[in-house]
C-alpha cells in the first residue's frame, strides 16, 4: 500500500515539474543554441499536449485517501502498480504519424475546415438576424425599440458566457462533442425563439441560443489550429474570420426580405435553425475528433482490444478531474491572461472595439439607409454588401502576403515570430479609421448619393477583416500552449462589448447626428492604431518578460517589414 502513496506523490511532483518545464521550455531552447528543425518543431508541438492536459484539465496524482478507495471486489487485494507506467503510455510515432491531425490528407482537412467555418457562419448569422424580425415582434408583443435591441444584445452576451463551459469541455471531452452539443442547442433555441408566445420566452431563448452558439465561435479556431500547422493556418483563420463577420452582414438583407414577405418575422429565425440542423447532420457523419490527447485515448482503446493488455493507456486517462481545480484553471486563467498580460489585454481591447462596432453598424445602417435615403425592408440591408466586399478584399490582401510569410518561416527553420503577422493589421487599422470618417460624412445628407456611404463600407470591411485575421493569428502564435484560455478571454471581453454597442448606437446617432457620431467612432479608431504598431516594434521584448508567452524565435521582426506593408 505504501507504494501506492509513493506513486501518487511522485505523480503530483511530476505534474508540478512538467508544468514549470512546459512554460520555460522555449526559453531553454532559445538559450541553448539555434532554433530546432522542422521535425523538432512538430515533435515539440506534439509533446506539448502532455503539459497542456495538466494545465487545462487536471492532474495525474490521486486526491482520494486510500481508506476511501473502492474495493476491487471478491476479497481481492489491490494489484501492484505497473512496473514502468511510461512504457504503457500511448504516444504519436513522430512528426509524420498519420494519426496526428496535421498529417491527415489535405482533402479531409479542407473539408473539415469548410464545414466548421460554415457552422460559424450560420451561428454568426443568427446573432444579427433578430434585428430584421424586431419590427414584427414589436407589433405582436408590444415592446419598444430598446427592448428589441436586447434580442441582439442577449444573444451576444451568450457568446460571452458560453466559453466558460465550452472551453474546458473541449479540453476534457475533445472538440467534437462540445461542437455537436452546441450546434444542437443552437438549433433548438432558435426554434424556441421562433415559436415564442411572449417577450420573456423570446429574450431568454435568444440568450441560450447565443450561449450554445459560443461553442462554435470559441472552438472552431482551436479545431483549425489542431489540423493546420503555422504554414497553413493563415488561410484557415481567414475563412473563419470571414464567416464570423459575413454572417451578421448577410442577415439584414436575407432576413429583411424574409420578414417583409408572406412568411413573416418568425421565419427569419426558422431559416438559420433549419440550416443549422443540416450543418449538425454533416458534423455527425463527416467529422472526427481533432484534439490530439483524445485521439491518443481512442488509439489506446484500440490497442487494448488488439493486444489484450489492459495497462495500455493515454496520458489523458491518467488525469483525475477535480471540480475545484477544473473551475480554477479554466475560469481563472482567462482572466489571469487578460489582466496580467499586456499583449492579451491591449489586443483584446482593440478587437473588442472593432467587434462592438460591427454590431453597432447593424443599428447605424438602418438609420442612414432607411432614415436618410428612405429604403425599406430587405432593400435597406443591401448596402451591407459593401462591407462584405471589403471583407473579401481584406482577406485577399492578407492572403496575398502569405507567400512572403512562408518564405520567412522557412528561412527561420519554421519557428514562427508572432510579430510577422502584424503589418497587415497596422494597414487595416488605418483603412478602418478612414472608412468610419467616410461613412459618417457621406451618409448624413440625402443629396449625397447612397453609393458613397455604401462604398465606405468597403473600407470598413477591409480594415475589420485585416485586423481580426492577424490578431487571431498573433494570439495563437504568442500563447500557443494557452490558446484555449487566451481565446476564451478574448471571446468573453469582445462579446461583452459587442453586446453593449447596439444598446446605445441608435441614441448616439440620433443625438450627435450621423456625421459627428461617425467622427467620434473614427477618432477612437485612430487612437487605437498604435496598439498593433507598438506590438510590432516591442512585442518581442514583452514576450520575453511574459510567464505565459514562449519565446522560440531568434529573428526579431525586420524594421523594413512595416515599410513594405
Amino acid at each position: 500500500m505504501d507504494r501506492f502513496h509513493h506513486d501518487s506523490a511522485r505523480a503530483k511532483a511530476d505534474d508540478s515539474s512538467s508544468i514549470a518545464d512546459g512554460v520555460s521550455l522555449s526559453r531553454r531552447r532559445y538559450s541553448q543554441g539555434g532554433p530546432p528543425g522542422n521535425d523538432s518543431i512538430e515533435l515539440e508541438r506534439i509533446n506539448t499536449y502532455r503539459v497542456q492536459q495538466q494545465l487545462t484539465v487536471g492532474s495525474r496524482g490521486s486526491r482520494i485517501p486510500q481508506d476511501q478507495w473502492l474495493p476491487i471486489g471478491a476479497g481481492k487485494p489491490y494489484p501492484p502498480p505497473l512496473p514502468d507506467s511510461e512504457a504503457y503510455v500511448v504516444e504519436f510515432e513522430g512528426a509524420d504519424d498519420p494519426m496526428h491531425p496535421h498529417n491527415w490528407p489535405m482533402k479531409k482537412r479542407v473539408m473539415l475546415g469548410s464545414l466548421l467555418t460554415s457552422c460559424a457562419l450560420v451561428t454568426a448569422y443568427g446573432s444579427a438576424v433578430f434585428a430584421t424580425a424586431a419590427s414584427g415582434a414589436e407589433k405582436e408583443f408590444g415592446f419598444g425599440e430598446e427592448v428589441a435591441a436586447l434580442g441582439t444584445t442577449l444573444y451576444v452576451l451568450g457568446f460571452s458566457a458560453g466559453p466558460t463551459v465550452w472551453a474546458p469541455s473541449s479540453e476534457l471531452l475533445g472538440r467534437r462533442w462540445p461542437l455537436l452539443l452546441g450546434m444542437f442547442g443552437f438549433d433548438l433555441f432558435m426554434i424556441a425563439t421562433a415559436t415564442a408566445k411572449d417577450t420573456q420566452t423570446l429574450m431568454l431563448c435568444r440568450f441560450f441560443a447565443g450561449f450554445c452558439a459560443a461553442s462554435i465561435i470559441a472552438l472552431v479556431p482551436a479545431s483549425l489550429s489542431d489540423v493546420f500547422n503555422n504554414h497553413q493556418r493563415g488561410v484557415a483563420i481567414a475563412m473563419y474570420t470571414m464567416s464570423v463577420f459575413t454572417g451578421p452582414f448577410t442577415a439584414p438583407f436575407i432576413g429583411g426580405y424574409t420578414a417583409s414577405s408572406y412568411l413573416g418575422w418568425r421565419w427569419t429565425l426558422y431559416v438559420p435553425a433549419i440550416v443549422g440542423f443540416f450543418c449538425l447532420a454533416l458534423i455527425v457523419f463527416f467529422t472526427t475528433e481533432t484534439y490530439a490527447p483524445i485521439i491518443l485515448v481512442q488509439k489506446a482503446a484500440i490497442l487494448r482490444r488488439q493486444t489484450r493488455n489492459w495497462g495500455i493507456h493515454a496520458r489523458q486517462d491518467e488525469l483525475e478531474i477535480d471540480f475545484k481545480e477544473l473551475v480554477t484553471k479554466n475560469l481563472a486563467r482567462p482572466f489571469l491572461i487578460l489582466f496580467t498580460e499586456p499583449i492579451a489585454f491591449l489586443l483584446t481591447l482593440y478587437m473588442s472595439f472593432i467587434y462592438g462596432l460591427a454590431y453597432a453598424l447593424l443599428e447605424a445602417y438602418p438609420i442612414i439607409f432607411e432614415g436618410t435615403y428612405g429604403m425599406t425592408g430587405g432593400t435597406a440591408g443591401l448596402p451591407f454588401i459593401g462591407l462584405i466586399i471589403g471583407e473579401i478584399a481584406g482577406s485577399t490582401f492578407v492572403l496575398s502576403l502569405s507567400g512572403r510569410y512562408s518564405r520567412k518561416l522557412a528561412a527561420n527553420n519554421y519557428v514562427a515570430v508572432p510579430e510577422w503577422r502584424l503589418p497587415p493589421c497596422i494597414v487595416g487599422g488605418a483603412v478602418f479609421a478612414g472608412g468610419l470618417f467616410w461613412f459618417g460624412w457621406t451618409g448624413w445628407n440625402s443629396n449625397i448619393h447612397w453609393m458613397a456611404p455604401t462604398a465606405a463600407g468597403v473600407a470598413v470591411g477591409f480594415g475589420l477583416t485585416s485586423i481580426f485575421m492577424q490578431c487571431f493569428n498573433y494570439i495563437l502564435d504568442t500563447y500557443s500552449k494557452f490558446a484555449a484560455s487566451a481565446f476564451a478571454a478574448n471571446t468573453m471581453m469582445r462579446s461583452m462589448v459587442g453586446a453593449v454597442f447596439p444598446l446605445f448606437t441608435r441614441q448616439m446617432f440620433n443625438n450627435l447626428g450621423i456625421q459627428w457620431a461617425g467622427t467620434l467612432l473614427g477618432c477612437i479608431a485612430v487612437v487605437m492604431i498604435p496598439i498593433p504598431l507598438m506590438f510590432y516594434l516591442f512585442g518581442g521584448r514583452l514576450r520575453q518578460k511574459s510567464k505565459l508567452a514562449p519565446v522560440m524565435d531568434l529573428m526579431p521582426p525586420a524594421e523594413e517589414d512595416i515599410k513594405e506593408a
